[in-house]
């Protein structure tokens, strides 16, 4: 199945808008969400069953041939046998009628999508982090979500509510006048629309595809590196000379005394137990819907801060360098996780990614070992170490003294002209460091198998890849990202570009 494309001239985008719903409409979402919910552990269970049907054989020396088959996960098998055991399961027969298809349908589709991230994982055909075996949610922390993609989805001509299937008209918290305008108009088509409960409160996400027009950089024949760090959310310096710093605003280490003080009050009063059946008292609920709050407002503050961010670089930039910085790596320092996690590191560069194709421009992601901080800017002589606590960089072959982050945004924003002409200093084929295989980069002595465990369902073998277990293409998609792809280039070594 081909993956949904944009018109020429058009992109995909998402509006989100806060819902005000009623209860009987909120009663029926928390309905239709964990439909979706019920309907992906079945298609878990449903899979599984044959795969730990098939390893009790096999230890009873069936041979290969006798073993009972593979349950296919694609997304139209998963659909023929639930809309089957729908009216005979008596975990369904009573109430699957009282929510939309497409409830179930999303519950399918993410189960679909789950083994076949796990079948490509265990076979090395998916970058990333190893993917475990498909497991059920728990009603209890599984997120609510549910996806529509037929019926009528739209926005209504009031401004204040939109229309989904099943559910009906849905009063908005804010004017939905940036779209209607647009879809009333003819520059915009409503493809699917999802409804999703965090941070206390109901929201609705609708995937539009929107005329865009051709949009040009105010400084199009610059050059900007971004270099991120902790003290400095970015430190962009470009081809022009211009070095700039912006603040961290460190939104969380500021919250921090206010949410220290409140979890300290919900600690002392009565909360929920499931081991014991204990519920919370209503005090505790105050409590603790106080500092969701505050939480909640810290993740606000950043994500229109890191939005603000990305805007203006795309908006003043055509070129824009930044590096393959490892998150998740990061993240697993106990003494860097709270800085990391709190500057949104991943979520700049993603948006950064997206935005620069919406205005025809190029970003450029500098190989994860490329030594931006340890080159000098000037000379390109490369230092052998340069420890992190290290702020100001100093160079014993020119006399260059520089801040450490400056440095590394000017040597990134020298990459992209030197990968291409292979005459620049920074991104020089010929520049060696002394150790030129690089003194941060760290091999292992031993790799871990991909090989799945003798507990796993399926054992060590997969069902063969064939078409009907493609991954369907009506999964989630991001809500910022657009299905054109942008022009976005991989620096793997200083002197080679790829395109992503």
């Amino acid at each position: 199945m081909k993956r949904f494309q944009p018109r020429p001239g058009f992109v995909v985008q998402a509006y989100r808008f806060a819902l005000d719903p009623g209860a009987a409409q909120e009663e029926a979402l928390r309905s239709h969400c964990g439909a979706a919910r019920a309907a992906y552990n079945w298609a878990v269970s449903w899979v599984s069953a044959s795969w730990w049907q098939r390893r009790a054989e096999a230890s009873y020396g069936v041979g290969e041939k006798e073993l009972t088959p593979w349950r296919p996960w694609s997304l139209p098998a998963l659909r023929k046998e639930f809309n089957q055991a729908k009216k005979t399961d008596s975990r369904f027969a009573d109430w699957w009628q009282e929510n939309s298809k497409e409830a179930y349908n999303t519950g399918l589709t993410g189960a679909a999508a789950a083994f076949d991230n796990y079948a490509k994982s265990k076979r090395g055909q998916r970058k990333g982090q190893r993917m475990g075996v498909p497991r059920r949610k728990s009603k209890h922390r599984a997120r609510m979500s549910c996806r529509f993609t037929t019926g009528t989805i739209r926005v209504e001509a009031d401004r204040r509510h939109v229309t989904l299937p099943r559910l009906g008209a849905i009063r908005t918290h804010e004017s939905t006048r940036k779209l209607e305008r647009r879809v009333a108009n003819g520059t915009a088509r409503i493809l699917s629309a999802t409804v999703r409960f965090e941070r206390s409160r109901w929201f609705c996400s609708l995937q539009v595809e929107v005329s865009k027009n051709e949009r040009t950089a105010a400084r199009s024949g610059v050059v900007v590196g971004v270099d991120l760090g902790v003290t400095c959310l970015a430190v962009m310096a470009d081809s022009a000379g211009e070095v700039r710093y912006v603040p961290n605003p460190a939104n969380y280490d500021i919250a921090l005394a206010t949410l220290k003080q409140m979890s300290r009050r919900v600690s002392r009063r009565q909360g929920p137990d499931r081991r014991t059946g204990q519920k919370p008292s209503k005090r505790w609920l105050i409590a603790n819907a106080e500092r969701n709050r505050a939480h909640h407002r810290v993740a606000n503050l950043r994500q229109n801060g890191l939005h603000k961010l990305t805007t203006a670089i795309t908006a003043e930039y055509a070129t824009v360098v930044v590096e393959d910085l490892n998150v998740a790596g990061m993240l697993r320092n106990r003494r860097l996780a709270r800085k990391v996690a709190d500057a949104g590191f991943g979520e700049i560069r993603r948006q950064i990614t997206y935005k620069t194709g919406w205005a025809g421009g190029v970003t450029v992601v500098a190989d994860r070992w490329y030594p931006s901080s340890k080159t000098c800017s000037d000379c390109g002589a490369v230092k052998a170490k340069l420890p992190l606590q290290v702020r100001t960089y100093r160079c014993e072959a020119c006399g260059l003294i520089l801040d450490r982050d400056a440095n590394a945004a000017r040597n990134l924003a020298a990459l992209a002209t030197a990968v291409t002409t292979g005459t620049g200093v920074a991104g020089d084929q010929d520049a060696q460091a002394s150790k030129p295989r690089g003194a941060d980069q760290k091999t292992r002595a031993t790799r871990p198998s991909r090989k799945a465990g003798a507990g796993r369902a399926g054992g060590a073998t997969l069902p063969p890849t064939a078409g009907r277990n493609a991954r369907p293409s009506s999964g989630h998609r991001s809500p910022h990202a657009s299905v054109t792809p942008s022009r976005t280039f991989r620096v793997e070594t200083p002197g080679m570009l790829t395109s992503d």
